[in-house]
């Protein structure tokens, strides 16, 4: 599992909002010189002043002055048109709007992302969202990658605004002084990147550093819960058809049932913890699913061994995944077999059944 930059900015979301909705601090508006506490809503009023925000929340709502940086994760995020953050906003949100003034950069990974008629950017503008508009001002360069990008009628860019989007609409009435350029490589693997910059490493760089993450997150299970560890290892060996079945039903009605908790205004909270232990398990699963996959193969061969499964099972589907379209579909059942065994597991230690599990000296004997 390659880990993008986009892919990266999602994960830190997840984790600071997971930080910020266990944090025992209540939501209120910004009333210190710095906001640096995670807190469920953060609001600047109009007419307050605050040196910076960093943090992690629910909703992040500018309508007075932050003077510094306005960064960390929530789910949305917005300057007002009385606004103005005097450093840069450096962020991962659900939704991002700028109406408002920032006098430094904007560098965000967003699911949409909107810079109004009224908006202005002095600085860069580096983006990657699902959706994006520029329909304001930006005194520099702007670098955006998604699946729809709009230039809007309103907008002006002092210097060059590049971009890759399946889908690119530029109005008429929008002005750029550097030029429009189509760029293929800002929606690659790197995407644009935190701080600036393309990704200029080899894309072996980005599999060496999957295959590392996942074998250190790998070791930790093994050595933290053996005897669970194995039982999940078993499990996709013994009950591949249920295990692949209940990673799929997992996969797929999760997400829906965390959204409609959300509906809710009290079932926000519970949502987003949801979601960051949904992404969590996602990323656990299948690490599962590899060592599993590498375990069934030496059991095959008489040489069972834990360290050997996890790292055969690892190295093994980073480089299938190399593969056009058979990469792909290998690493999504290998992550229904973890993610479901996975759950199954969790299930039976719930219900206080030890599924015909090693004991902790026996799941470590196999070294």
């Amino acid at each position: 599992m390659v880990l993008s930059d986009g892919n990266a900015r999602r994960r830190i979301a997840l984790l600071l909002a997971a930080v910020a909705l266990l944090s025992p601090l209540a939501t209120g508006v910004a009333a210190a010189q710095s906001v640096q506490t995670p807190s469920a809503s953060v609001v600047v009023d109009e007419g307050e002043t605050v040196d910076s925000v960093e943090t992690a929340a629910a909703t992040i709502v500018v309508r007075g002055t932050v003077e510094g940086d306005v960064s960390g994760a929530a789910g949305s995020i917005r300057i007002a048109e009385t606004g103005r953050v005097g450093g840069n906003v450096d962020s991962a949100a659900g939704t991002v709007i700028i109406d408002g003034t920032v006098a430094g950069d904007v560098e965000v990974g967003a699911g949409a992302f909107e810079l109004t008629e009224t908006g202005r950017i002095d600085g860069s503008l580096d983006v990657g969202a699902g959706s994006i508009t520029v329909d304001g001002a930006v005194g520099g360069d702007v670098r955006a990658a998604g699946e729809s990008v709009v230039l809007g009628p309103n907008a002006v860019v002092d210097g060059e605004f590049r971009y890759d989007a399946e889908e690119f609409t530029r109005s008429s009435g929008a002005s750029v002084a550097g030029g429009v350029v189509e760029d293929p490589s800002l929606g690659g693997d790197g995407g644009p990147g935190i701080g600036g910059g393309g990704s200029f490493l080899p894309s072996w760089v980005g599999t060496a550093y999957g295959v590392a993450v996942n074998l250190a997150l790998g070791a930790v299970l093994l050595l933290v819960f053996p005897r669970f560890s194995r039982s999940v290892g078993d499990r996709v060996g013994s009950d591949t058809f249920v295990s692949g079945g209940v990673g799929l039903l997992a996969l797929v009605v999760t997400p829906f049932a965390l959204l409609l908790v959300a509906i809710t205004i009290v079932g926000i909270p519970l949502a987003l913890v949801g979601f960051a232990a949904y992404g969590a398990a996602i990323w656990v699963g299948s690490v599962y699913g590899q060592y599993a996959v590498g375990s069934w193969v030496l059991d095959r061969l008489g040489s069972p061994n834990r360290w050997l499964a996890l790292f055969l099972g690892v190295v093994a589907l980073a480089l299938i995944g190399l593969l056009p379209w058979v990469g792909g579909l290998a690493e999504l059942l290998v992550l229904l077999l973890g993610l479901g065994s996975l759950a199954l597991a969790l299930n039976d230690r719930y219900r206080g059944r030890d599924s015909g599990a090693a004991s902790d000296q026996e799941a470590v004997a196999a070294d």
